[in-house]
């Protein structure tokens, strides 16, 4: 489906009714007496907008319906359009975030299977990330201080401690989604709820404890085709692949890498059971002659 001037709108819409339902939300949470008229007149702007987003949504759902998809089909094809690729990746982030929030308090892994190795890589990111929410905690208290107003103070206040909590959501997902090496020697790469790659076993031509520094973003693709997932300003294991392989930035990008870099606690653990995995003598009786 070609995206029209109407989805176009839609879709622009939807990236700016969102941040500001978000800014009147925090302002009713936090206390702030908005005026009536102007309350009135942004929920009618948001309904107007909603009621366009309904239209578009179902022209293209049954334009999808109509090209054969089923109704399930049809309708996440239509939210895909609409929804900015971008501002839905970043829902979602912070969603699984927050659930990463809950099963840290439990103390619970996700997707850890039985009999899979999970690697930790959150060693050169702990002590920034408490320092992170010590620094915050503390310019929450200051602020509450130094600000007379109480209206903006109540404001601020639901801000920064809503910093504070996705911080520690941010760290929780980390610790709670760990690299996985599966007992069939397959990898899976993961920074928290922003970034997972899975690398069956037969894509691994060979793996090595390597220590690097590497510079720039969190997912980093060198001239090369080499993908750098530092933690912390570094990496530790070197992973070759067979083929250039897919993967997903953690707004919606995609590109091809044929080899990665990750960061382990343990690099040594990690390839010792990714080679032993891989090496390992088939279970499979040899058929007879």
């Amino acid at each position: 489906m070609r995206a029209t001037g109407g989805v176009r709108g839609a879709q622009l819409v939807t990236a700016a009714v969102l941040p500001a339902e978000l800014a009147v939300g925090v302002c009713l949470v936090a206390g702030v007496r908005i005026p009536g008229a102007v309350l009135a007149g942004a929920e009618g702007v948001v309904l107007v907008a909603f009621a366009l987003e309904a239209v578009v949504l179902g022209r293209l759902w049954r334009a999808g319906r109509r090209e054969g998809a089923g109704r399930r089909e049809a309708a996440v094809a239509a939210l895909r359009t609409v929804v900015p690729v971008p501002v839905g990746r970043l829902v979602a982030h912070e969603l699984r975030a927050l659930h990463s929030l809950g099963l840290w308090v439990v103390r619970r892994r996700h997707a850890v299977p039985e009999g899979a190795l999970a690697v930790a890589y959150t060693g050169p990111q702990t002590a920034m990330m408490y320092g992170l929410v010590f620094v915050s905690v503390v310019e929450t208290v200051m602020l509450a201080l130094l600000i007379p107003w109480p209206v903006v103070h109540r404001f601020l206040l639901v801000l920064d401690v809503y910093g504070v909590l996705l911080v520690l959501a941010l760290h929780a997902a980390c610790v709670t989604r760990p690299h996985v090496v599966g007992g069939d020697g397959s990898l899976r790469i993961r920074y928290g709820a922003l970034f997972d790659l899975r690398i069956p076993a037969a894509s691994i031509t060979a793996v090595r404890v390597e220590r690097r520094f590497p510079e720039g973003r969190l997912v980093q693709l060198d001239p090369d085709g080499v993908l750098d997932l530092a933690v912390g300003g570094q990496t530790t294991v070197t992973v070759e692949l067979a083929a250039p392989l897919g993967f997903v930035r953690p707004l919606g990008g995609r590109g091809q890498a044929r080899a990665v870099r990750f960061q382990a606690d343990d690099p040594r653990a990690a390839v010792a059971a990714l080679t032993r995995a891989r090496t390992a003598p088939s279970t499979i009786p040899d058929l007879p002659g």
